[in-house]
């Protein structure tokens, strides 16, 4: 899971990065309005905009209005010190998926970011089925014939990638993309390690991860 942060508090921006990236995503974070317009319109790969409305340089709004004015299609979570109906009421008719009030509990922010990720990849539960494979999006547990795999955050966020798009093929490029914050070095050779790792844990019976050669990787079941 990629996620975006515009957000210009910097202790509450440490605050959503630490506990997001422990949750299992890759979070990137921008302080400014203009830095997160440029950022939507530059990279594609995000799965969640975590929107801010009072943003120095450009009120979240716009960047709102913006966004959904180029077609994109990323749920967003807006953020906000203000909690008053009309500027929920803008929010929402611009585009927004979600709203919260600040203070807020980093609990339920979690549990409404798992809940547009789910919506936003065509998932309806937390728990993904594959076969014999069983994955829980929320506790981050992924489990093959009822028994618990021992796999590491990049193999889980691996995983997750493969079965959001389950029968679909996903390129070494677009894994980079999915699993990789900006200015972290991981190279598409890294990928085919993880792969390699991955499928010495999971593939059994029916689960395989297949690779097409010069396109990239699909998660099948075999009858």
């Amino acid at each position: 899971m990629r996620i975006l942060i515009a957000e210009d508090d910097q202790v509450l921006a440490d605050g959503l990065l630490r506990t997001l990236r422990q949750s299992g995503a890759a979070v990137d974070h921008v302080a400014d309005g203009n830095q997160a317009d440029a950022a939507l319109m530059t990279h594609s790969e995000f799965d969640l905009l975590i929107l801010d409305l009072d943003l120095p340089k450009m009120h979240g709004l716009d960047i709102l209005r913006r966004l959904r004015s180029r077609g994109a299609k990323i749920p967003v979570l807006i953020l906000t010190a203000s909690d008053s109906v009309e500027d929920r009421v803008k929010g929402l008719d611009l585009g927004a998926d979600d709203y919260m009030a600040k203070p807020f509990s980093l609990q339920e922010l979690e549990a409404r970011v798992r809940a547009l990720t789910r919506r936003g990849s065509n998932v309806s539960s937390s728990v993904i089925n594959h076969g014999p494979l069983q994955y829980d999006q929320a506790g981050r547990v992924a489990t093959l014939e009822g028994k618990m795999v021992d796999l590491s955050a990049r193999e889980l966020g691996l995983l997750e990638v493969l079965l959001q798009r389950t029968g679909r093929l996903v390129s070494k490029d677009q894994l980079v993309e999915r699993l990789c914050e900006w200015g972290e070095e991981v190279s598409t050779n890294a990928i085919e390690v993880y792969i390699h790792r991955l499928r010495k844990k999971i593939e059994k019976g029916t689960v395989r991860i297949a690779t097409v050669r010069g396109l990239g990787y699909c998660l099948e079941k075999i009858n």
